[in-house]
């Protein structure tokens, strides 16, 4: 996938928004729960704004997502509404979940968010039986199903890809492999130095993407994600990434497990900088964007700050029994 791309100023603006949107978001609930206003734990995507964004604008409206445990990013680009999405982080009653969900296992299906998943690997069987869902149902739809590079090493990974290709299910499994399962380097738990190769096993197209390249992914994704609506099955696509922060509370950018040397060379490959760079924005272009984009987060923040925690009796509703 290292095809010249021509877009136009408008197209990069808008990506460039989108990117800059995913990045002040991730900035401002990192710096919300160091404050101590977020409880719990959250799970960054600063660095990795490049797959969200590219893959879902391979997508239609009414296609479906299933996130990981770091699914911000792919809650946003699903159009959920970004003060429902900074309320529910804080526990607030005016929060996509009711405050009930958080970080972790936030919801928005009205906008094709099936969720976050908390559990490393949960989401792709459950995205096998969207896939079948949707195939009987012949809607022309398809599922989206994102996990990690440790993800990879588990059952669910294999069962699930197995099943899917057998059937022919719209399903496109996107691995973002940003090098650590938490604090343990994928060099030490795969077998197999990239995990697009585990495809063949199955029959299907296992394809590496860089990353950190919106254009590169949106490109990988599209034809992955037409296969699959025209009935030509599943597609692993591995998205090379990196994390710029901890994996979660308290662990530090770099330190016991990565060097600062590491962790500086791939911020040289920063996705909005790599989009600058391909597209030619200036920096009056960007400027402009990311000050429109912080006046959204801070006043979503705001907003969440302000709304009121969930009554008590809420505690019994939306539960099954």
């Amino acid at each position: 996938m290292n095809r010249s791309w021509t877009i136009s100023k408008e197209r990069a603006r808008d990506l460039y928004r989108k990117l800059s949107t995913v990045r002040q978001f991730e900035e401002k609930v990192d710096e919300l729960f160091r404050e101590g206003k977020i409880f719990g734990t959250v799970h960054t995507s600063i660095g990795q704004e490049a797959i969200p964004v590219g893959v879902a604008e391979a997508l239609r409206e009414n296609d479906l997502v299933i996130a990981t445990h770091r699914g911000h990013g792919h809650c946003l680009m699903r159009g959920a509404d970004v003060r429902s999405m900074m309320a529910e982080l804080l526990g607030k009653a005016t929060g996509l979940c009711k405050g009930k969900g958080g970080s972790m296992h936030i919801v928005d299906v009205k906008k094709g968010m099936l969720g976050a998943m908390g559990i490393v690997g949960a989401g792709m069987p459950i995205a096998t039986g969207v896939g079948v869902a949707l195939k009987m149902q012949k809607t022309g739809k398809v599922c989206v199903c994102f996990f990690g590079d440790n993800a990879s090493n588990g059952g669910p990974f294999h069962e699930s890809l197995n099943v899917s290709a057998l059937w022919k299910l719209p399903v496109v499994f996107v691995c973002e492999n940003n090098l650590y399962g938490l604090s343990v380097s994928v060099k030490k738990t795969s077998a197999v130095s990239d995990i697009a190769v585990r495809a063949k096993a199955y029959g299907i197209p296992g394809i590496i993407v860089d990353g950190m390249d919106v254009l590169a992914v949106h490109e990988a994704a599209q034809e992955a994600v037409q296969k699959a609506r025209d009935g030509g099955g599943p597609s692993l696509l591995e998205c090379k990434t990196y994390r710029f922060l901890g994996h979660s509370r308290g662990d530090p950018a770099y330190g016991p497990y990565r060097t600062k040397e590491e962790l500086e060379s791939w911020k040289k490959r920063d996705p909005l900088l790599v989009l600058i760079q391909r597209s030619g924005l200036s920096a009056k272009d960007t400027e402009e964007i990311d000050k429109e984009v912080d006046e959204v987060i801070r006043a979503a923040a705001r907003y969440a700050e302000e709304s009121p925690p969930p009554e008590l009796r809420s505690a019994l509703e939306d539960i099954y029994a």
